[in-house]
């Protein structure tokens, strides 16, 4: 009879086949695996009943359909292959707006692109639908993929060129030659290529020995989350614990590295979830339940059941969908920016951004989310494009909860290096995400078979306008001069937002006409909770045992954090740079030199080697951190350069022993300056998962490199703590915090002292309806 259920589930499948034949081909494969899993269970439940009477086997063929549908459904929202012969030019949709229809320009609309006539122009620019074919091409034509079926490509991006060749290239010259950088498990053994696209050859890279593995596929994420419904032993314990398999949610979660029993093979942890009566699973956990599967084998090593007491969380008041709200509030009117003119920004050639004094390189990536490369700003004076910085990208995110017991000491997390920052990116939704001026670019990405696929309008870039103010000034009426000048700030945003499960990150590049560039981070999306047996807090004897907050009846929002850390490569006017710590220091002037007890005195630190550069922010001992050219002057002899201001920010308090916190280190400091290196991009190391954290950037730094007047890079960690509250259930307000590059003495005055004021002839009339008090 389970042959039966077979061969209907197959053949369901099959006929959505040609279906996805333009979808990433990996989806098939998932939904074959997945009714697989589920023919065990029935299975299984078979061996429990010798004898299943008509409705149970109406009711396992029931359950069987429903899900295969469930699979199908989601295939809407995985990345899908392109074609690879389709011809298909882009298109931009124009819409009339009500107010002026002839005379406002409309920006562009987020478009369905194709890509298969993408060609790159930058030697930076990302590879193409195109190169990422040949790629795979030539990968399955190499010796070392022809003999083993068994391969996953983990990474296959641009191997950008030296850095002396993209600084020396200028439009019209030929592109260096094009190469792609893979790293591939072949095997069971990872190997890192170089690969010529123009001639073929493949390169083998050695990076030395390192501990841990590549970032996991797509794939590897997808099939883990179904692999355990092969086992009899979970699947007994899914169904003691009266979870219905329809309504059951897995998710991969990395486990970090805690000693040998974990070594010489890829493992991943499964915890799973009750998706009845909510979209918002993640607060209805299965808690005490986790599955050790092994990543390559897909099979379960180890399953611990611990929770077999802890009810699931109720599913009413958690859905947070707009369609499914009892009570919609309007708290405000629908606002938005109109530009007469159109956008001040251009995007030439898929990737070179211009705006107002502002040009730089912007590109989408798996690993980094997006990546701002060769940053110039205009001169006022001269006209000149000078260089700011020429790399600045996420390199690392680190997410450790702060609960030791058994289903929770590993939540440890890596986001980029160990799941993809890009990868996670998800598509932006139209005025929510980003303003009707925005400009949408797509990220194209290879798959683990190496097919190219497409995460669709991945990154926004739109002009900014919240009524801030770039400078003002108005003269008192004692002065007897009727003065009053604004200048108002407009900015221009390149924004991404990544889903990492259950959490949504929002990263900002701001660039401002005053030559500042901000660099934000909001984080939003849902908890990470925990299932309990509480319900309220008058039955908890000893709340800080909780690790967290109770948020509703049987849920604990655990305590965590946030570490993002960023690569800033700053080449200010020039590659050779220094690290100025300009440290504030409190003096004491004598009884002759004045009244005052005290003043502050800048005091000027030039680092020389690594070491000098690692600063933990302390606000009793303040600093500013400057990169400067020490062989670029102003016109009254100071160092041009750039400073990072940090914002709220927050550090570790972990053991620096703590398994986690020595694969975090670079957290130690949250600035570091190391000497130029094109292989040290990654402060987490280039292989993260279950890395023991020989890799990272606090390694490197220990080497205690030369730094001044060097092609330096600098590395900030941007930092919160999050005690979870009940504002966060069921899904949390953003909360966020930046830093800033900042120009010092980099001009020889304020840069936007001309720009012109707002003018009412230049906005449009909207004619809204003005408020009236009641």
């Amino acid at each position: 009879m389970s042959a039966d259920i077979t061969k209907a589930v197959e053949v369901l499948i099959m006929s959505y086949h040609r279906r996805s034949a333009t979808i990433n081909t990996i989806t098939a494969d998932h939904l074959l695996a997945g009714a697989t899993c589920l023919i065990n269970a029935y299975k299984l439940s078979g061996n429990q009943s010798a004898k299943m009477d008509s409705r149970n086997l109406i009711r396992y063929l029931f359950l069987t359909f429903i899900i295969a549908l469930l699979l199908l459904l989601t295939l809407t929202n995985i990345p899908y292959t392109l074609p690879l012969t389709a011809n298909c030019t882009a298109t931009r949709c124009v819409t009339k707006t009500r107010f002026f229809p002839s005379a406002i320009k409309q920006p562009p609309k987020p478009t369905t692109r194709h890509h298969t006539t993408d060609v790159p122009h930058h030697p930076l620019d990302p590879l193409t639908l195109t190169e990422l074919n040949k790629v795979r091409h030539i990968l399955l034509s190499n010796a070392l993929f022809q003999n083993t079926n068994t391969f996953a490509l983990h990474s296959v991006v641009l191997d950008e060129p030296d850095k002396s060749v993209v600084t020396t290239w200028s439009h019209g010259d030929p592109l260096p030659p094009r190469k792609a950088s893979v790293i591939a498990r072949v095997n069971s053994e990872t190997h890192v290529l170089t690969v010529d696209i123009s001639n073929g050859e493949v390169m083998t890279i050695d990076v030395g020995e390192h501990s841990g593995y590549p970032t996991m596929t797509i794939e590897d994420m997808t099939s883990s989350t179904w692999a355990p419904l092969g086992n009899a032993e979970f699947n007994r314990t899914i169904m003691a614990r009266g979870i219905d398999l329809k309504d059951l949610a897995c998710l991969p979660i990395s486990l970090g590295w805690f000693g040998e029993k974990e070594e010489n093979r890829r493992l991943i942890k499964v915890q799973c979830y009750s998706m009845k009566g909510t979209a918002n699973f993640y607060m209805r956990p299965i808690e005490g339940l986790t599955v050790v599967l092994d990543m390559d084998t897909k099979q379960v090593v180890e399953i611990v059941d611990k929770g077999k007491s802890i009810p699931i969380p109720k599913a009413a008041g958690t859905d947070y969908r707009y369609s499914v709200q009892n009570v919609k509030n309007n708290l405000v009117n629908p606002i938005s920016i109109e530009q007469p003119k159109g956008p001040s920004f251009r995007v030439e050639n898929d990737h070179l951004v211009k705006w107002a004094n502002w040009e730089f390189h912007l590109k989408p990536d798996p690993r980094a989310g997006v990546v701002i490369s060769q940053a110039r700003v205009k001169d006022p004076n001269t006209g000149e494009m000078r260089n700011v910085m020429y790399k600045g990208f996420t390199s690392e995110l680190f997410v450790p909860y702060m609960d030791p017991t058994d289903a929770w000491y590993f939540k440890t997390y890596m986001d980029a290096g160990e799941y993809g920052f890009g990868l996670q990116a998800m598509p932006l939704d139209p005025l929510n995400d980003c303003p009707r001026n925005a400009y949408y670019m797509d990220g194209v990405f290879a798959a683990g078979d190496g097919k190219p696929y497409v995460r669709s309008n991945m990154v926004c870039v739109y002009e900014s306008y919240a009524g801030d103010i770039g400078w003002r000034h108005s003269e008192s009426p004692i002065t007897g001069m009727e003065i009053r000048e604004v200048r108002p700030k407009v900015t221009l945003v390149v924004r991404m937002a990544a889903s990492v499960a259950n959490y949504d990150y929002i990263v900002d590049w701001e660039f401002q006409t005053d030559g500042l560039i901000r660099i934000k981070v909001g984080l939003s999306g849902i908890l990470m909770v925990k299932g309990t047996s509480y319900d309220n807090m008058n039955q908890v004897n000893e709340p800080e045992n909780l690790y967290g907050t109770l948020l509703s009846e049987n849920v604990i929002g655990v305590i965590h954090d946030h570490y993002i850390t960023f690569y800033l490569d700053m080449d200010v006017d020039g590659a050779d740079n220094s690290f100025v710590k300009v440290n504030l220091k409190r003096e004491t002037p004598s009884p002759e030199e004045s009244p005052r007890l005290s003043y502050l005195k800048a005091v000027r630190n030039v680092a020389k080697t690594e070491k000098d550069a690692q600063v933990k922010l302390k606000l009793y001992d303040p600093s500013e951190y400057h990169i400067v050219n020490p062989s670029k002057k102003t016109c009254v002899g100071n160092s041009v350069g750039y400073k990072l201001v940090p914002g709220g920010t927050a550090a570790s308090l972990l053991d620096h022993d703590d398994p986690p916190q020595k694969r975090g280190a670079f957290t130690n400091n949250q600035i570091w300056v190391t000497p130029y290196n094109k292989s040290e991009e990654w402060a987490g190391g280039l292989f993260t998962y279950q890395s023991q954290g020989e890799d990272t950037l606090a390694v490197w730094s220990q080497r205690d490199r030369a730094i001044e007047n060097k092609d330096i890079v600098m590395w900030y960690t941007l930092g919160f703590h999050h005690v979870p509250c009940q504002e966060d259930y069921p899904i949390m307000p953003t909360v966020s915090s930046s830093f800033d590059l900042k120009p010092v003495n980099f001009y020889e005055s304020n840069p936007i002292l001309n720009i012109a004021p707002h003018f009412e002839k230049d906005l449009p009339v909207c004619n809204a309806a003005v408020a009236v008090a009641a």
